[in-house]
């Protein structure tokens, strides 16, 4: 989480409100302890000559696989579930009934539906690093994949930093886990801008008074800002930093970042085509907030490089049988978000630049049981990609007659990361960065090719 500002101090040097200067400049990092922004900065500023950027929407708990994306009509009862496939804009290609503002953007998406590799955790780590938890891991641990893109692309300008993240603190802590910058170091961690609380930030995200929820108020804000500037540089303060110092100072002080986070300054048009979140955490997940796929959208626009975000809670298989009344509820708000904001991504140009994925840790059992539910099943897994250059329009892969397993072109977490790496211009074959050990280590393990349908 980040805190832009702690408590005030009893002793030491500290601001004409009580404010230290070691408190405004303190971050919490995510799994990696507290770090100062100054640090997520010391990257080499010199920017990339086109920018290429991802999203990486993850789905906390496993959605299911056969009743969103890979629907098996001809199957039994017991295994097709309560919902029709539907016709999409591409011929031959159906997906659920509750998803038809997907179904009519259907040329913009891949539908892959033979992920073969989940590795059955409930947990974030495969969907954020390509890379199964319990595996080796070098000293230092593995790089999330934004902080592989910060490293390899740096920051496209001062105010934003590259890898951000809008994952909220989960009950279930592992679904709300952006990665860490593993061996890379802390400089390329994600710059979580989100914590437990789903509209009012007071715990995480603090800026004179200001949270994010009052980010509207562009006069306060903006005097805010004013103000501490002048503070901090009639007592010299300025003077004092080194050079990532004063990046960091940039950050904090210019309006950049906080006007990405201001839906006021979007067309309303475009805002309601996201739909309308339900502010309300999903019990050990994530609140359902389809906002935050046009603010990931406005951060790219400002710079971002990387933005993960969690949504939701997809994990209803208990004795209440949920299963089928929580999508019924739940699928309506993605379906709208989803296609919103490939619509958003390819009306603005930005669909060649821009490459989005969407996913879970695991599908769901085939078989539907005794609480008219569907149990974990990381046998078979879908996800959905979009933009970057893709060749979009298209099914990847097959799953047998009732979705079991992956029957044709069986495809891993890291072929997925390779594809989202080399749209964003990043070649994860070659390029190897040494670890703490000395090692050389790769984004993507030897054999793990982009997926050539698509690339």
């Amino acid at each position: 989480m980040l805190t832009i500002f702690g408590r005030p101090i009893r002793n030491g040097r500290s601001f004409c409100d009580g404010i230290s200067r070691r408190n405004f400049l303190t971050i919490g990092g995510m799994a990696c302890g507290g770090i100062s922004l100054a640090s997520v900065l010391r990257a080499d500023a010199a920017q990339a000559s086109s920018h290429k950027a991802i999203i990486n929407i993850y789905l906390p708990g496993g959605p299911s696989h056969i009743d969103m994306w890979d629907p098996k009509p001809e199957a039994p009862t017991e295994i097709r579930g309560e919902f029709r496939p539907i016709q999409t804009n591409v011929p031959g290609i159906e997906i659920c009934e509750m998803f038809p503002r997907v179904a009519e953007v259907m040329d913009k998406f891949v539908v892959v539906r033979s992920l073969a590799d989940s590795d059955g955790a409930h947990d974030c780590y495969q969907c954020m690093t390509g890379r199964r938890k319990g595996g080796r891991q070098p000293p230092g641990g593995w790089p999330a994949a934004g902080a592989w893109v910060s490293k390899m692309q740096n920051a496209v300008n001062s105010a934003i930093p590259p890898n951000l993240a809008l994952m909220y603190t989960t009950g279930n802590r592992t679904w709300g886990e952006p990665g860490d910058g593993g061996f890379l170091g802390v400089a390329h961690s994600p710059f979580n801008l989100l914590g437990r609380k789903a509209r009012s930030s007071a715990e995480n995200m603090v800026l004179q008074g200001i949270t994010l929820e009052r980010l509207q108020d562009r006069t306060r804000l903006m005097k805010s800002l004013d103000g501490f500037h002048r503070e901090a540089d009639g007592r010299g303060v300025m003077e004092s930093m080194d050079v990532y110092g004063q990046q960091a100072m940039g950050i904090l002080t210019t309006s950049k970042l906080a006007e990405a986070l201001d839906l006021s300054q979007e067309d309303p048009r475009i805002v309601a085509r996201y739909g309308q979140s339900r502010e309300e955490f999903q019990r050990d997940g994530a609140p359902p907030m389809i906002e935050n796929f046009c603010i990931a959208r406005r951060l790219v626009e400002a710079g971002a490089r990387y933005v993960s975000l969690n949504y939701s809670r997809w994990d209803w298989h208990g004795s209440d049988g949920m299963n089928f009344p929580k999508s019924r509820e739940e699928f309506p708000l993605l379906d709208s978000g989803l296609a919103a904001l490939v619509r958003d991504l390819a009306e603005r140009g930005l669909d060649r630049d821009v490459s989005v994925v969407v996913w879970g840790e695991f599908g769901r059992t085939p078989k539907i049981n005794g609480s008219n539910s569907r149990d974990h099943w990381p046998q078979a897994n879908a996800a959905l990609l979009a933009g970057g250059g893709m060749r979009t329009g298209q099914v990847v892969g097959s799953t047998n007659r009732y979705a079991e397993h992956p029957v044709e072109r069986p495809v891993k977490f890291q072929e997925v990361f390779a594809t989202l790496y080399k749209c964003a211009g990043i070649d994860a074959k070659n390029i190897r960065v040494f670890d703490q050990a000395g090692v050389p280590q790769y984004l993507v393990d030897p054999g793990m090719e982009p997926i050539r349908e698509v690339t």
